[in-house]
């Protein structure tokens, strides 16, 4: 069972290590879901992987967002990039670049994205089917359904255990792309689940007390991890690729020490001191999540960072404020008071007893300088700990992780020296020059064993050294420094070389029925569900249960039901992207295929030449040329939240509706979009086009 740790720049990436982590998760310069992170470019993957695998980390590689055709083969070559530095595995969203990926490079294992929207069993089977050999499981998924996939679909399960959690079911969300060019699925999520909105119901009342009704609680799992060992799950997710390096040390340590001992002990213990500096670093108020069935996981009173409670207003005067402690500040920690507004500020200089001090501790008073009235009572939060990032930042600047090893070292007349290094999984062996009889300055063990245990600026530390050593020998100091290195280098290559991946090449190759060209018009009642051509009906994207669907043809939005039918139309859902996923769909036993409501009518006439050209057939496409897109899909009710909730109303007083429905709450856009000149599409090689009234 392993920690997965989150990587989002180099000192996040040593603070996973140094924190104790199994493996992490990180992107490159382009193809991840995190774009803003500051992520790394080729030359520091390959630094990274191999600095990983030193310590016997798997690294996995994020290229999780959909692939426009036109960026094919630059995906294609990052890919065999990461695969020829024996990268673990990346992690996919995209259906047709799972298939070119898996055909083209059969040995590079894949890792289904959350995005991927894997919520039961038979989602978990069909991927299985593809070629995948872990899911990354939607975050709604109850632990039930956690049990069930890893018990019948003979995949690695990957649950998300703690940090910032989406509202969305995750590849649903289209808030961002709706309102501009950036989007969640090409790795700009914009965040909108966390701007203030307004609940109204149908006249028009507000139902909301706080600002926030889309911001979801943090994710934390920590007092549950047991039943989550128990259960089998093979990998612990930590979210956090934005967030600071000592948040990532801090929530990997927690977790990984906890995992320890439990496995040890099969008691759970969680150390609180750790809990509360992570806290202190990055927190929102926090859920066990669906996954343990908490039914409110949204906080609407607050969407950011808050800190932990240290003390409280007594008094004001004069632009001063007195603070009674309930826990230690120090110099340039961060504070937040909350008053009727929240106050921030950098404790740059404060007293205790009228004398200027650095540190304060439980029950003291301190006094600062304020630039705003602020009330009495108010309470106050540290928002951040400057001791804490500077004693983290010193662990990462000193690599205190070491990998113990064992040396022998025999050293007699007429022999070359022999250096063992043993890893308890790696033995290895080193000779240098044969030493002469000493003449003036013998060697002694004392000097032989502090040459070679000059070690400090490896990744190594000495657990147990043994000098086998004659009496009356000579041989030069650069001899043994240079054995010791010659050492050192065996052991890092032989602890690589488990990682090592052979690379064969795959053929890319797939059976594709040609469709006639036609111009037809289909319409979709969404209230019913029905799919107004030849009525056929909609099935939702979240299901537990296919045993009532009983029609030979349905419209389908998500990965199970390709596991369930024989044949299928696919809606937008499926987020098609390019020609090898409309391929894909095709040779799964789709009879027509929905295009993502993302892709420009550019992208869609790329997708369609390329289709023709490298199949030799024509596809049957199908694109929604007018709709009121359906923005988010929530496991969230929001009738049970806000009773008689109807539309979500932003900033800007667009009015977004509310649709409850089988216990999901669906929003749906303030307008209705609509593709111009949308006949051009039949021209570019669209067969259908549809409207959903």
């Amino acid at each position: 069972m392993e920690i997965l740790s989150p990587c989002g720049s180099m000192d996040s990436f040593y603070a996973a290590i140094e924190g104790g982590c199994d493996a992490v998760y990180l992107a490159g310069k382009m193809f991840g879901a995190r774009s803003f992170a500051n992520n790394f470019t080729n030359e520091e993957l390959v630094y990274v992987i191999n600095y990983a695998h030193l310590y016997g980390v798997k690294v996995y590689i994020t290229c999780n967002i959909l692939v426009l055709e036109r960026e094919v083969s630059k995906f294609l070559e990052f890919i065999s990039f990461l695969h020829r530095n024996n990268v673990d595995a990346v992690i996919m969203q995209d259906l047709g670049m799972i298939d070119l990926v898996h055909k083209k490079f059969p040995n590079l294992e894949i890792h289904a994205s959350t995005q991927m929207h894997i919520h039961n069993l038979d989602g978990a089977l069909m991927a299985k089917k593809l070629g995948i050999k872990r899911i990354v499981l939607a975050r709604e998924t109850p632990l039930e359904e956690i049990i069930k996939i890893k018990k019948y679909s003979g995949l690695e399960v990957e649950v998300f255990v703690h940090g910032a959690l989406c509202v969305s079911y995750s590849g649903n969300c289209l808030f961002a792309r709706s309102i501009g060019p950036r989007s969640g699925n090409r790795g700009t999520c914009t965040g909108c689940c966390r701007l203030p909105y307004k609940v109204l119901d149908e006249k028009y009342n507000v139902l909301n007390k706080g600002d926030y009704p889309l911001s979801m609680k943090d994710l934390e799992t920590i007092y549950n991890l047991d039943k989550l060992i128990d259960a089998g799950i093979d990998s612990f997710k930590i979210e956090g690729r934005m967030k600071s390096p000592s948040y990532v040390y801090l929530a990997t340590k927690l977790y990984k020490d906890t995992l320890t001992n439990y496995l040890k002990t099969k008691t759970l213990k969680v150390d609180l001191k750790t809990l509360h500096d992570l806290k202190t670093c990055f927190t929102r108020n926090t859920t066990n999540g669906f996954i343990f069935n908490e039914k409110n996981n949204i906080d609407d009173m607050s969407s950011n960072h808050l800190g932990v409670l240290i003390g409280k207003v007594i008094l004001e005067k004069n632009n001063y404020v007195s603070i009674k402690l309930f826990d230690k500040v120090s110099i340039h920690d961060g504070l937040r008071i909350k008053d009727e507004y929240e106050y921030g500020l950098t404790l740059n200089e404060f007293r205790v007893n009228n004398k200027q001090v650095y540190e304060a501790y439980k029950n003291d008073i301190i006094t600062f300088k304020v630039n705003k009235k602020i009330n009495v009572d108010s309470l106050v939060y540290k928002t951040l700990s400057y001791e804490i990032d500077n004693n983290i930042l010193k662990i990462i600047k000193e690599r205190i992780r070491k990998i113990p090893i064992k040396m022998t070292c025999n050293i007699s007349l007429n022999k070359e020296i022999e250096l063992i290094i043993s890893d308890n999984y790696n033995t290895i062996k080193v000779y240098g020059e044969k030493p002469s009889l000493a003449t003036k300055k013998e060697l002694t063990i004392s000097l032989v064993s502090d040459k070679l245990k000059k070690i400090n600026d490896t990744i190594y530390k000495i657990d147990n050294i043994e000098i086998n050593l004659d009496k009356s020998l000579f041989l030069p100091i650069s001899s043994l420094n240079n054995l010791r290195r010659e050492g050192i280098d065996k052991l890092n290559e032989a602890r690589l070389l488990k990682y090592k991946k052979e690379i064969v090449d795959g053929t890319y190759e797939i059976s594709l029925i040609d469709y006639k060209k036609e111009r037809e018009f289909s319409y979709l009642k969404d209230d019913n569900y029905s799919y107004l051509s030849k009525t056929i009906k909609r099935i939702p994207r979240v299901v537990f249960d296919y045993n009532k669907y009983k029609d030979n043809l349905y419209l389908v939005g998500e990965l199970g039901a390709l596991n369930k039918f024989k044949s299928f139309i696919t809606d937008y859902s499926f987020n098609v992207f390019n020609s090898y996923t409309v391929a894909l769909l095709n040779s799964l036993g789709a009879l027509r295929i929905t295009l993502s409501l993302e892709l420009s009518k550019k992208d869609i006439e790329d997708l369609v030449i390329a289709y023709k050209n490298r199949y030799l057939k024509n596809p049957n496409l199908e694109v929604v040329y007018k709709s009121r897109w359906c923005l988010m899909v929530l496991k969230t009710n929001f009738n049970k939240i806000y009773p008689g909730s109807k539309y979500l109303v932003d900033r800007f007083n667009n009015k977004y509706l509310i649709v409850n429905k089988d216990n999901l709450t669906y929003i749906y856009d303030y307008k209705i979009t609509t593709i111009n000149n949308y006949q051009e599409l039949f021209d570019l090689g669209v067969n259908y086009l549809r409207e959903e009234l």
